[in-house]
């Protein structure tokens, strides 16, 4: 028997399907964070004035960007989580361990 998986990005503002990950780092410290592309857009405007003004330092390698239709479905990984007394956060992204563990199990 075949086996798909689907990751399914969701939006870590506002739960909607998410289209892309974004990695940004300030201050020392590296985030990533999925969003749908008026979130997207949103966050590349509030910083536009603070990036032209500022001087590139070098390029960081950046993983690519995780489209929507390489996606998991995160609704059946929180409930087979749930079901088996994993410890998992109602929203936001769902820890790497988590994943694949699920991804084992099935």
């Amino acid at each position: 028997m075949a086996t798909k998986t689907y990751i399914r990005l969701v939006d870590d503002i506002d739960g909607t399907d998410a289209n892309e990950t974004i990695s940004f780092a300030i201050d020392g410290a590296e985030y990533e964070i999925d969003l749908n592309e008026a979130h997207s857009n949103e966050l590349r405007e509030a910083v536009s004035k603070f990036t032209a003004a500022a001087r590139k330092v070098g390029r960081v390698k950046t993983p690519p960007r995780r489209s929507a239709a390489a996606t998991t479905d995160t609704k059946a990984i929180r409930a087979w989580a749930n079901e088996t007394g994993i410890p998992i956060n109602s929203r936001g992204r769902i820890q790497a361990d988590v994943i694949e563990r699920y991804q084992t199990a099935h």
